[in-house]
């Protein structure tokens, strides 16, 4: 009896592995382990759940749109910096046009919407065109795009003083979004404080809304054909459905989130970036849904959002208490940079047949 009792205790752990997924126990784990540490050390807990839900809410709708390209069968999409660069240049349009506030926030996410989806319908026809290969070429796309916006970042012709160089032309790196009553405005929305936690209550609905807005559309008629194409296309496309159009409608998606995203991002920020800061910007994206239990060919909303808190969690965790263990030292970016990276590697290398 005991070793029967043995044997049944081995098969629900690993049905729970299964179901859960090895990546998000083991950063799960490793979390938990990090925060006894920092109580250990004398960090503020109070300060990293603060920061940890923060960090989640800025960065959730950027993880969010992975899900659309996953599940569309072209897998994660490494080129998210394209839409971040539609957003960012929503917002500059939006700073030059004189609006603050959530007029700014408003008309930066009007002007983000048709020009993301007019840049993500290119995108997706090319990614119609390299079938088989869309994660390489998607990372060099994004790469060349955040490249190509340098150039236009200095050549544009805007002319209002709270965005340009003191001296000579074009936009400054980082902008101000205080400059123009824009920096935090969805995290003060009926932001209130537990036990010394600041929720950010109005940062949190407005990733809430856009997850059952997205978990809304997996469930219309064109989701389940977007979803459909990506499991299986032979039969998708012996069913009637037209695979490459639906491709693109899910990259066109996966745009506009990403466009979306950066204005949430930067306004909890409090800062918009340009030049070369959105170019590494969809491997933390990637990561996050990933740990969430996403793979490279299969996505839900559920995987982003706790993705994004366990990454994130991580992350604001886990830098402070390896500086504060190892003293005089600087190893948050090293460690942020194995995190990330390990867990894509992982991922990928779970994927039969390599990219898909």
């Amino acid at each position: 009896m005991p070793e029967t009792n043995t044997v049944g205790l081995m098969y629900k752990v690993k049905d729970v592995v299964s179901t859960i997924g090895m990546p998000t126990l083991i950063i799960a784990a490793f979390w938990v382990l990090t925060l006894v540490g920092g109580y250990i050390v004398g960090i503020s807990m109070s300060a990293l759940l603060s920061d940890t839900i923060k960090r989640a809410g800025m960065n959730g709708i950027l993880v969010l749109a992975m899900v659309p390209a996953i599940q569309s069968g072209t897998g994660p999409n490494f080129a998210l910096p394209i839409g971040i660069v539609c957003g960012l240049f929503a917002m500059v349009c939006s700073i030059e046009a004189g609006v603050s506030g959530y007029a700014w926030f408003l008309l930066s996410f009007a002007l983000t919407v048709p020009l993301a989806a007019v840049v993500g319908y290119g995108y997706g026809k090319l990614m119609n065109a390299v079938k088989g290969s869309e994660m390489t070429i998607a990372t060099y796309t994004g790469f060349s795009v955040v490249a190509l916006m340098c150039l236009a970042w200095l050549m544009i012709p805007f002319k209002n003083p709270k965005m340009g160089w003191f001296i000579g032309k074009g936009l400054r790196e980082t902008i101000q979004l205080d400059a123009v009553g824009a920096a935090q405005i969805l995290n003060n929305i009926l932001a209130f404080e537990v036990g010394g936690i600041i929720i950010p209550t109005g940062l949190l609905l407005f990733f809430a809304l856009f997850c059952v807005l997205v978990w809304l559309f997996f469930r219309s008629k064109m989701g389940i054909a977007i979803s459909a194409g990506g499991i299986n296309p032979m039969f998708a496309q012996a069913t009637g459905l037209n695979i490459d159009k639906n491709r693109i409608y899910a990259n066109v998606l996966s745009t506009v989130l990403g466009g979306l995203g950066i204005i949430v991002y930067s306004q909890s920020f409090g800062y918009a970036q340009l030049y070369t800061a959105p170019l590494m910007m969809a491997f933390p994206a990637v990561a996050a849904v990933l740990i969430g239990g996403a793979t490279a060919s299969r996505a839900k909303v559920s995987h982003a959002i706790i993705g994004v808190f366990l990454f994130q969690g991580l992350l604001t965790t886990a830098l402070p208490v390896a500086n504060e263990i190892f003293a005089g030292t600087d190893l948050s970016e090293i460690m942020r940079m194995i995190i990330q990276n390990g867990i894509i590697l992982y991922a990928l290398t779970q994927v039969k047949g390599g990219a898909r």
